[in-house]
């Protein structure tokens, strides 16, 4: 873990930066849009157009890098978010809004590629596990202290806009005066939605079903508040508690997997997930209560998405997992785009801000019941055959999903070799 620091602190430093400003646009756009006079439907266009950009940048983002680079990448899309933060203020207007989140989600999605590559470089294959690990933990910690820093001024003002706009422009300097050399990018030739459909039909439908939930509670967490009433303060813990959870369970639940059929673990997680979903439903107009569903939706949801990339590598040969990873972010990220403007329309009927939850707890009980069913369909492979549970961030792009697989084939023939 030492040497993870000491190789790649400006990077992890960096990315934390990036997190922060990111974090923060994201819930302040959501209490922003309440002020002035957006409708819940027209936020969650907003809010999926982030998703758009996002699934957009990771698929091109490899061609930008080869092209020209990864320092001239980084430079430029994060001089872009800086000046995009800085512009939602000065025009709110759903259409400007719209297409900022656009440009906003497939900047920091070609940052994050950048940034995955440039981690995996810095890594050796005995540190790469920790190397993961530490960028997942420093983006959920940026997420969650983006929400501490959204108390510091009126969401109405332009503060707020400036300080993540700030946050992404310091964030570029320890990278590109630190990091060198530049590491050599390659990326793998990506197998077919079909076949990866044949391979592992849990692992896509799951995926999909989880981008919904992840955008919901990304993209829509702010806007539920606003809609329920909280105060700036109640809506800032409220979001952080999502990845407050995601922090603290990924590890267990993960050490758990690697011990059990994945597919069983899969019912119990999503079951619940489901369960603290009904919990925010029912019970949401009590705000302690309000944030144990939130810890437990954001507890059950992130390491399901590694779950999930974990049972797919099951069952594929390890020359395909690479090739797999641009397929599974793909199909999450589909699911991401349609996660707001569903919740959305929920929110705008009769439920209200209820629909934000049901929404979510929908989709975490069919994915129990889909889990369920394949458990049916095929038999289970033995624990000492399949490989490690490696945790991923839901918002990774496919370049880190592709370094996880292979840290875990790594540490799966490791575990072979040490066997015989």
């Amino acid at each position: 873990m030492i040497q993870v620091l000491s190789s790649a602190w400006a990077l992890l430093l960096g990315m934390g930066l990036l997190m922060v400003g990111n974090g923060m646009q994201g819930t302040l756009l959501g209490i922003r849009g309440g002020i002035e006079g957006f409708t819940t439907f027209e936020m969650s266009i907003v809010m999926s157009c982030y998703f758009v950009g996002f699934l957009g940048g990771s698929r091109m983002a490899p061609g930008m890098i080869r092209r020209v680079g990864h320092v001239r990448v980084f430079a430029a899309l994060a001089s872009l978010i800086s000046a995009v933060m800085i512009l939602y203020p000065t025009f709110p207007n759903i259409i400007i809004w719209s297409l900022g989140r656009v440009l906003i989600g497939f900047c920091f999605s070609a940052v994050y590629v950048t940034a995955e590559s440039w981690l995996n470089n810095a890594a050796t294959n005995e540190n790469r596990g920790q190397a993961l690990s530490l960028y997942m933990i420093v983006q959920t910690l940026g997420i969650v202290l983006a929400q501490a820093l959204l108390l510091t001024a009126d969401p109405s003002g332009f503060v707020l806009f400036v300080i993540p706009s700030v946050l992404v422009s310091i964030a570029v300097t320890p990278i590109l005066l630190s990091i060198s050399p530049t590491p050599a990018f390659d990326t793998t030739k990506p197998m077919s939605l079909r076949e990866l459909l044949n391979f592992s039909p849990l692992g896509c439908v799951g995926m999909f079903l989880l981008g919904g939930v992840f955008s919901a509670q990304f993209g829509m967490a702010a806007v539920y508040g606003a809609e329920a009433g909280l105060s700036v303060a109640q809506i800032s813990m409220f979001v952080a508690m999502f990845f407050v959870g995601a922090v603290i369970l990924q590890y267990p639940i993960g050490w758990v997997s690697d011990r059990m059929d994945r597919r069983t673990l899969i019912v119990i997680v999503s079951l619940v997930g489901g369960g603290g979903s009904v919990l925010g439903m029912l019970l949401g107009h009590l705000f302690p209560v309000l944030l144990v569903s939130a810890f437990v939706v954001g507890g059950m949801s992130n390491p399901l998405y590694s779950l999930l990339i974990a049972h797919t590598n099951d069952f594929l040969e390890h020359e395909d997992m690479a090739a797999a990873s641009g397929g599974m972010v793909f199909i999450n990220g589909l699911g991401a785009i349609l996660g707001p403007i569903i919740t959305g329309w929920l929110m705008g009927t009769a439920l209200g801000p209820g629909g934000f939850y049901l929404f979510t707890a929908i989709l975490f009980f069919v994915l129990a019941g889909y889990a369920a069913y394949r458990a049916t369909q095929r038999a289970a492979k033995p624990v000492d055959e399949t490989g490690n549970y490696v945790p991923i961030y839901a918002s990774a792009t496919p370049v880190a999903v592709e370094y996880a697989q292979e840290y875990a084939i790594d540490a799966s023939q490791d575990a072979d070799d040490a066997g015989h």
